[in-house]
């Protein structure tokens, strides 16, 4: 039985695509898998061996201690297979390379040089730089490892990487959701990380302006920016209902709204900006397996998965009016947006699921095994 052995720096403990997707689905391939992970203790879950390295108490710690801790304890455990996660993984990974005889992969999980662009926390003089030697650094990863990426615009500088794509696991007994025209405001739902690059002051501007209509808020937000969401709300705050926690809300508790009845849609309007626009959203295809109508922005690639699937409408993000029409014509028009929800729930159960992609993985993984 080959060992695989997955390494984060980043990313929670059960992270959905990390421990959920693909350590879940090599367990049960039969690989030994072990997740190094800033964690509070070891432990067995579902298959899945948890090392548990010390949980940083900030960026700098991060980048520096438990990147070390992550690849002292990854050389410790001796596998075949090593699968990063993170691009202050990229040192370790070269190192793992050169001093074992293991297959190294690199996984992408975002576009990196965008995002450091969008990095509030760091100085704006400072991002460019930053952004210049990160594409450095990922164009020589290209060279260096195999490469796998979550989205397929990725492949831009990464030609020759696997596309192993975010799509949900329909083997989740999620059920449709369901509306009851006795209920009286309408339910709008926006799920994951939350920030102003992902339309928070939107949603706000939302619950100000059409008093009949609830936003459900539920993912990583920070207390200043919740605030600045309620004041942005004026005499809706009381209708903005926002569930955070510091490390993200668990994918768990996410699904249990996803469960619940009577939304009206799946929110994503997100501002215009170069990390967000050409990204096919994760939550996109969570909302059309749990039967939701989507409500996004109006970019090209998005517009052409809504035109595609049938699952959802487009609005101007910048256009607070386009916005109140499109949620109107949903609350009016309840059929058509029922069958909204229908067309993305088969859309993910005939083509956007994890079971596709599980298979590609495992593949990949099983063609690293022959070259050992």
């Amino acid at each position: 039985m080959a060992k695989a052995v997955h390494l984060t720096t980043a990313h929670n403990p059960f992270d959905v695509r990390i421990f959920h997707k693909e350590c879940r689905t090599l367990a049960q391939a039969g690989y030994d898998v072990v997740l190094i992970v800033p964690h509070t203790h070891d432990e067995m879950v579902e298959g899945v061996r948890i090392r548990a390295v010390p949980k940083p108490r900030g960026r700098v710690q991060r980048m520096f201690c438990t990147t070390w801790h992550v690849f002292w304890t990854a050389i410790q455990e001796g596998a075949d297979l090593y699968h990063f996660h993170d691009p202050e993984l990229i040192l370790s990974g070269l190192l793992l390379r050169w001093l074992t005889k293991a297959k190294v992969i690199y996984d992408v999980h975002e576009d990196n040089v965008a995002s450091l662009h969008q990095k509030e926390y760091l100085p704006r003089w400072l991002r460019s730089p930053l952004a210049a030697l990160m594409e450095h650094l990922e164009k020589a990863s290209g060279a260096l490892f195999s490469v796998v990426i979550a989205e397929k615009y990725y492949a831009r500088r990464f030609p020759k990487a696997v596309p192993i794509l975010n799509y949900p696991q329909i083997d989740l007994a999620l059920e449709p959701t369901r509306r009851d025209s006795r209920v009286g405001r309408s339910r709008l739902l926006y799920t994951g990380t939350v920030g102003r690059e992902r339309g928070a002051l939107i949603y706000a501007q939302i619950a100000r302006m059409l008093p009949d209509v609830e936003v459900y808020i539920v993912g990583k937000c920070g207390h200043e920016l919740a605030e600045r969401m309620r004041r942005q709300a004026e005499a809706g705050a009381s209708r903005l209902h926002i569930e955070s926690q510091q490390g993200g809300v668990p994918y768990e508790r996410i699904q249990t709204y996803y469960q619940q009845q009577n939304w009206l849609a799946g929110l994503a309007i997100f501002p215009a900006t170069p990390f967000y626009i050409e990204k096919e959203l994760t939550k996109f295809f969570e909302y059309m397996w749990a039967g939701i109508p989507i409500l996004c922005s109006n970019f090209p690639v998005w517009r052409s998965l809504m035109e595609k699937t049938g699952a959802g409408t487009v609005v101007d993000p910048d256009d607070n009016e386009a916005i109140s029409r499109a949620i109107r014509w949903l609350q009016e028009h309840p059929e058509e947006a029922e069958a909204m929800g229908r067309r993305g729930r088969e859309a993910v159960r005939t083509r956007y699921n994890w079971d596709m992609e599980a298979r590609k993985l495992v593949e990949i993984y099983r063609g690293f095994e022959r070259e050992l």
